[in-house]
């Protein structure tokens, strides 16, 4: 019986052994390091030429904008212009009802002429009085009545002077005239329509040649803006792209930078001016602005999706021996799928563009066939 069960023990046991002496083996197996290796494919960092531009979302704006309005009360009696129409600079347009303005400059001048001929006839009875005063034939205190009486008509004429400059001013403002040249909206009043001082908007003029168009920058970039400012702008610093993808044949200059940065937005706003000469450019439109950056000639550009970013900051896998190390890099300009590196990366080296996701710092590598230039870069984009 105890011989039985010894037997049984045995076999139970043998398969335990066999297992344990066949894992001590496969332990034992030398590991390929190849097999490790991660699979990527690399691209030779090499020199591109480049003409970098940043691109900025740009609104069109009139350098001149006025809103009309009426200064007096009275019906719309004349309409001059047409919605839309180019305007020359004093072309009338609207006419307001002018005859009650009309009667009363009549009725300040009347006033004026016989203001001025109760002055008239204050200056001779002071004239023959004081020819009287010398001869002691009239009272002192009668002559100072009649210098009184001078200067008391004096002031009527000066009061109904004012009086015929206001009502000529009235009459003046009942006939609205271009303030400058420019093209007018669509007329928000017709003829016969009841106005006073303020009230309707009449409509709105802008200027169309000069035009500009108005950016928003960070603080970061206001002294790159500024240096344009104050020194010689090159000829093709600023152009527009129109949303048609059109590129606009004239090339802008920088007017004006806002007075402050706002408290809130951190961010400022910058003008620059375009001729206009077809009207192409129209107010309220959107459309990129571009401006030449530091990168132009002869740039390091390498493939987009090399770069990789961490915190905030980018860094490719440049491929040593065989290993990939990572290496921090400043980018430039992007160029189609291309992207231009400012410091980081020399002309030459071997840089990973496939098989990223797998890498770690320092890891092995096994290199495939090289990738070959990416697209040729033919302007730049921010």
């Amino acid at each position: 019986m105890k011989k039985r069960y010894t037997w049984l023990f045995a076999a139970m046991m043998s398969p335990v052994v066999l297992m344990s002496c066949g894992g001590n083996e496969a332990a034992q197996q030398p590991v390929n390091p190849a097999a490790m290796a991660v699979p990527v494919n690399t691209y030779q960092v090499k020199q591109e030429r480049v003409t970098g531009k940043d691109t900025y979302p740009a609104t069109v704006v009139p350098l001149q904008e006025v809103e009309l309005r009426p200064q007096v009360s009275g019906y719309i009696t004349n309409i001059y212009v047409q919605d839309g129409q180019r305007v020359k600079k004093g072309q009338r347009m609207y006419e307001i009802d002018q005859s009650k303005y009309r009667a009363g400059l009549q009725q300040a001048q009347a006033n004026l002429q016989s203001a001025k001929a109760n002055l008239a006839r204050a200056e001779k009875d002071l004239e023959r009085y004081e020819t009287l005063a010398e001869r002691d034939a009239i009272a002192k205190q009668q002559v100072d009545y009649a210098r009184t009486e001078v200067q008391t008509a004096r002031a009527q004429v000066a009061s109904a002077q004012a009086q015929v400059q206001s009502v000529s001013t009235d009459l003046g403002y009942s006939v609205i005239n271009a303030p400058f040249s420019g093209t007018i909206g669509i007329s928000q009043v017709r003829v016969g329509a009841q106005v006073s001082p303020g009230q309707p908007l009449l409509n709105t003029i802008s200027s169309s040649d000069p035009i500009a168009v108005d950016i928003v920058i960070n603080e970061q970039e206001l002294t790159r803006f500024s240096n344009l400012q104050q020194g010689k702008q090159p000829d093709s610093l600023f152009t527009i792209q129109l949303n048609n993808g059109q590129v606009y044949p004239h090339t802008g200059k920088l007017r004006a930078i806002d007075r402050a940065i706002g408290r809130q937005s951190g961010t400022t706003t910058v003008r620059v001016e375009f001729p206009n000469p077809k009207e192409v450019l129209i107010p309220g439109m959107t459309v990129s602005l571009q401006v030449l950056n530091q990168d132009i000639g002869e740039q390091l550009v390498i493939p987009f999706k090399a770069v990789s970013e961490q915190l905030g900051e980018f860094y490719v896998y440049v491929v040593q021996g065989d290993s990939a190390v990572q290496q921090n890099v400043e980018l430039g300009t992007r160029v189609n799928g291309n992207i231009v590196i400012r410091e980081g990366l020399k002309d030459g080296q071997q840089i990973v563009v496939e098989g990223i996701q797998r890498l770690r710092q320092g890891a092995k590598v096994q290199v495939g066939a090289p990738q070959q230039g990416a697209a040729p870069p033919a302007g730049g984009a921010r």
